[in-house]
C-alpha cells in the first residue's frame, strides 16, 4: 500500500450534486433554484439578520448599558497558589506563567488574600489585596507593585 493508492472507503464519500447539466439530471433548467426571485439569480447572497425588509430583531430590541473601554483586567492569583513555591523565591508574571497559575492576555496580575502562606517570598505583581499583602508581609516577604 503507498499513498497513491488510497481511496475513502465505499459509501463514505458522496458525489457533488452537479446542477444545469440538462432535463436528464433532474437538476436541469432552473437549477433547484425555483422560477423567479432573489434567490434564484445569479450572486445573490443574504446579508446577516435580513428578514425580508421588516425591521431585523438586532434593530428591534432596545440598547442596554454600555462598555468601558478603558477596564482592566486582572490575572488572579490566590496567595495558597503561592505556596507551591520555593522559600525565598522571587515571583512575578513569567514564574506565574510558568507555573500554569496564569494564562492569556491580561493587563496585569492581582494577588488575592485566599489561603495560608508560611513561605518568604519576594511578589511581583500589579495589585495586591490587603489581606494578600499583610499575609506575605508577616510571613516575611516582600510585596512590591508593578506598572
Amino acid at each position: 500500500m503507498e499513498l497513491n493508492n488510497l481511496k475513502p472507503k465505499k459509501g463514505s464519500r458522496h458525489a457533488k450534486k452537479r446542477v444545469g447539466r440538462g432535463p436528464g439530471s433532474g437538476h436541469g433548467k432552473t437549477s433547484s433554484r425555483g422560477e423567479k426571485g432573489q434567490k434564484s439569480r445569479s450572486g445573490f447572497s443574504r446579508m446577516l439578520g435580513f428578514e425580508g425588509g421588516q425591521m431585523p430583531l438586532h434593530r428591534r430590541l432596545p440598547k442596554r448599558g454600555f462598555t468601558n473601554i478603558f477596564k482592566k483586567e486582572h490575572a488572579v492569583v490566590n496567595v495558597s497558589d503561592l505556596e507551591r513555591f520555593d522559600n525565598g523565591a522571587t515571583i512575578d508574571e513569567n514564574v506565574l506563567r510558568g507555573a500554569g497559575l496564569v494564562k492569556g492576555a491580561n493587563d496585569g496580575i492581582k494577588i488575592l488574600g485566599d489561603g495560608k502562606l508560611t513561605k518568604k517570598l519576594t511578589v511581583h505583581a500589579t495589585k495586591f489585596s490587603a489581606s494578600a499583602r499583610k499575609q506575605i508581609e508577616a510571613a516575611g516577604g516582600t510585596c512590591q507593585e508593578i506598572e
